[in-house]
């Protein structure tokens, strides 16, 4: 448990994820709670702040979610509401919301009134800011002034007296122009926390945590050959020496040559690793399986039976190392409150209930750019530092529909060609992932003088900074025309080449 911590109260915004990366940019570690945690929960935490998300609901609404019974009387932190969060604090101490005529969304024109407000300070009388909401704060509370105001809305108030602050836009987005500031203001200056959530920090604290988590008993690793496994074994490495193992499994569903390039990488690590074999298992396991929540638990599944096969051979082992992040678990298991459930991720969700192994997770509570900054601390190579993400689940959520032996060496073969041509022509650092999607669907074509009715891949490339939110990047023509003539030339089965231009949100990067 962190004190000195920023708790954020989730009230089912899409943007939640985004203001704990800003505090976290400031160096200050900050956790997200459902949005009804108990007053106990919050108190035992002892946080510097709480931070109250926005979300869609009404405040007026019969299923509107509300504050935690007692959470003003009883905590004795500053609060900073955001969008819903203002609108809850407003109606909870008395203020009036109500329906605007206009729903307010997209950027606006924020202006200052009151220049005096810690919350603004260093920002110019004018900026511009993101709105996102229906409703909107009538009337104030005694005790509350307001302290900036668009054209439209009443859009930021505060009640210095009581530490509790409100905005209606939300900061956390990069179109909210000293969004960044805001929150430096209210953790720095309001909050007063401390910026102790640094690398090496980090690293001292899981080492204890990971001896205290496995004092004794031999421990294995899943490595993927990606950035997340390989720092947790590193961490794990470091904590607990020769008592871990990693296993790098080929499940069948990695891509071509993967897994006897990434044993080749390993060896240049202090690492123990053995390399096993499953595919049969894991695409016998995938037979007449469609819908992507049954292929990630079936992985899954088949992923802890090979452990707990392997497990055996070693002697007198009680763990197992997963490289989940904390996004992962945020997306597949619903701590957000209100926030939908996206997706069983291969780390947290299919584990059976009967598993041997006690599960240690040294990553759980990283986004990807902080793994990557302790990877740098822990001299993890660059090359695996910069590879771009690979899903768990890996080419079984890349083929839409059934996993086929078939349909898999069709996607390996145009997804290197994505790869390949994305490096060539020196875009890798610059896109976060690059990757080819086998849709179940066929088209009708012309090749050769003659009528085809073959397979479409779509072709995904994103730019990100954590993984959280994305765009879809902007290649450049000549790159898509060579990367299309190539699958539909070199890939047989292929007489179609689409490319995805859907940015997270509203989508994901991942097709499943």
């Amino acid at each position: 448990m962190h004190t000195n911590s920023i708790l954020t109260l989730d009230f089912g915004s899409q943007y939640t994820q985004l203001i704990a990366r800003r505090v976290r940019e400031l160096g200050v570690y900050c956790e997200i709670l459902p949005f009804n945690t108990s007053i106990d929960e919050i108190l035992r935490r002892r946080p510097a702040g709480l931070i109250l998300s926005g979300g869609p609901s009404s405040v007026y609404a019969d299923a509107a979610p509300k504050l935690p019974a007692g959470l003003l009387e009883q905590t004795n932190c500053p609060i900073l509401g955001i969008c819903y969060g203002l609108q809850a604090l407003m109606h909870e101490l008395g203020g009036k919301v109500f329906r605007a005529a206009n729903r307010e969304f997209g950027l606006a024109r924020l202006k200052v009134e009151n220049t005096n407000s810690l919350l603004f300070d260093g920002i110019p009388p004018e900026s511009t800011v993101w709105m996102s909401h229906g409703d909107h704060v009538e009337s104030l509370p005694g005790g509350f002034i307001a302290t900036a105001t668009t054209k439209q809305s009443l859009s930021a108030v505060e009640a210095l007296s009581k530490r509790i602050f409100g905005v209606q836009f939300h900061p956390e987005v990069a179109h909210s122009e000293y969004g960044k500031q805001i929150f430096a203001n209210f953790v720095q200056k309001i909050c007063r926390a401390k910026d102790d959530w640094t690398p090496q920090n980090i690293i001292n604290e899981q080492i204890e945590s990971i001896r205290e988590q496995a004092p004794t008993g031999n421990i294995v690793t899943g490595l993927s050959g990606g950035v997340d496994s390989t720092i947790a074994a590193t961490l794990v490495g470091r904590a607990v020496g020769a008592r871990q193992t990693c296993l790098f499994v080929n499940n069948g569903l990695l891509r071509e040559g993967e897994f006897e390039e990434t044993l080749i990488a390993y060896q240049e690590l202090s690492l123990n690793v053995r390399g096993i074999d499953a595919s049969d298992a894991f695409l016998n396991n995938l037979v007449n399986i469609s819908d992507p929540e049954a292929k990630r638990k079936s992985i899954g599944r088949t992923f802890i039976e090979v452990f707990d096969h392997e497990a055996m051979s070693i002697g007198d082992v009680h763990y197992l190392v997963q490289g989940t992040l904390y996004p992962d678990v945020i997306e597949s298991i619903s701590v957000n409150g209100p926030s939908a459930t996206i997706k069983s991720h291969h780390n947290v969700g299919g584990l059976p209930e009967g598993m041997k192994l006690k599960v240690i997770e040294p990553l759980r509570e990283l986004f990807k750019d902080e793994v990557r900054e302790i990877g740098r601390q822990l001299g993890v190579p660059e090359s695996i530092i910069n590879r771009h993400p690979f899903p768990g689940p890996g080419l079984a959520i890349r083929i839409i529909g059934e996993v086929t032996r078939a349909r898999l060496k069709i996607l390996r073969a145009a997804n290197k060609i994505v790869e390949d041509e994305v490096r060539h022509a020196n875009l890798n650092q610059h896109v976060w992932q690059a990757f080819a999607v086998l849709l179940p669907i066929q088209t009708v074509g012309v090749m050769g003088d003659a009528r085809t009715y073959e397979q479409v891949i779509a072709v995904r490339a994103v730019t990100s900074l954590d993984g959280m939110t994305a765009d879809w990047a902007r290649l450049p023509q000549e790159l898509l025309e060579a990367v299309a003539s190539r699958i539909i030339s070199e890939v047989r089965g292929i007489n179609r080449v689409v490319y995805d231009i859907t940015s997270k949100p509203p989508g994901t990067i991942e097709w499943e």
